[in-house]
């Protein structure tokens, strides 16, 4: 085993055996299509965060996961707003995920695509800087990047006074980039649901009561209900619940 608490399957098919990482990277896998799949966790009564960020909701089997979805994915798409809150770093993997990648016939790193409306980004940021694949900035044709950003990132522009999240992802795809994973915030989430550019949810229920004040794991504008198929239910040693599901 790759983790000290154990993944079991509830559902379907139950496990009595621990879940190890080949197991689960089989269960999550990759489609044979493009899909944007995307990646939160919550509290039990419906939090986002926990003291403002979510790291305090994520235990070590939901960070096991959130390993593998961004080792089986091209790209990893996240809103600047999380990309500034969270402090992300650069996009790397372990040499295992790597040469899993290789083995695929993957790209060694999945490429970071970050959504930004204003453009305010600091190209020294250690995911721009330190980035080991040229990140992509996805943008409308209004906005005005700061000095440095396209020195360290491709800017894309599409739509017309606001991002055209559509096209945005259609241009992704050309560029080979099928298997998408968004891992948030919660506006960036309510928008491709608005835009019906969901395919797939896996969340996390961490157990615990976060209590008022949090917000939930998508924002936004009003958006018709998007239905989707469980897929599995998986229980970790922690008491956290691992969902997946994907749409049909």
């Amino acid at each position: 085993m790759s983790a000290d608490i154990p993944i079991r399957r509830l559902w379907p098919e139950p496990s009595e055996l621990p879940l190890d990482d080949a197991a689960l990277t089989a269960l999550y896998g990759r489609a044979d299509r493009p899909r944007l799949r995307v990646n939160f966790v919550a509290s039990l009564d419906g939090a986002v965060t926990l003291e403002g960020y979510s790291a305090g909701l994520s235990g070590t089997p939901d960070k096991r996961v959130f390993g593998l979805l961004r080792m089986l994915c091209d790209a990893l798409v996240v809103a600047a707003g999380t990309l500034r809150h969270e402090g992300y770093r650069a996009v790397r993997l372990n040499e295992r995920r790597r040469a899993w990648r290789r083995e695929q016939g993957l790209a060694e790193y999945p490429t970071l695509v970050v959504v930004s409306h204003s453009l305010d980004l600091d190209p020294a940021q250690a995911a721009f800087a330190d980035a080991p694949v040229r990140p992509i900035v996805l943008t409308h044709p209004g906005a005005e990047p700061p000095p440095g950003l396209t020195d360290v990132a491709d800017v894309l522009r599409f739509g017309d006074d606001r991002l055209d999240l559509t096209a945005g992802l259609a241009e992704l795809h050309r560029r080979g980039l099928a298997q998408l994973l968004c891992e948030g915030g919660p506006h960036l989430f309510g928008a491709l649901t608005a835009a019906d550019l969901v395919d797939e949810l896996c969340l996390t229920v961490a157990p615990l009561l976060a209590g008022p004040g949090s917000g939930r794991i998508t924002a936004g504008d009003a958006a018709p209900p998007r239905q989707l198929a469980l897929q599995h239910v998986l229980a970790a040693g922690d008491g956290a619940l691992l969902t997946r599901y994907a749409r049909g």
